[in-house]
């Protein structure tokens, strides 16, 4: 079963491919999308990775929470639902 992980902190030069690659040594990725702000696509310095099985991405928690990538610690967890705007 798929699993979401958020990974903030994330240096802003970091993009799609490259979060992409700094997790796929973990197992097989579905998605892997740095998130950018609207109008002028400057990264906000998080993102998701999907990762295809459970077991792969909670092992990407263990390995890479507080690790540093690009010069900057990393926090990676469980995406939770985003919450709805009041």
């Amino acid at each position: 079963m798929a699993k979401k992980l958020f990974v903030g902190n994330l240096s802003w030069s970091i993009g799609d491919t490259e979060l992409e690659e700094t997790f796929a040594q973990f197992g097989a990725i579905d998605e892997a999308v740095v998130i950018k702000e609207r109008g002028t696509d400057r990264s906000k310095g998080f993102g998701f990775v999907t990762f295809a099985e459970e077991d792969a991405a909670d092992t990407a928690i263990e390995e890479m929470d507080g690790k540093e990538v690009d010069g900057r610690p990393i926090n990676v967890n469980e995406a939770r639902p985003m919450q709805p705007r009041e």
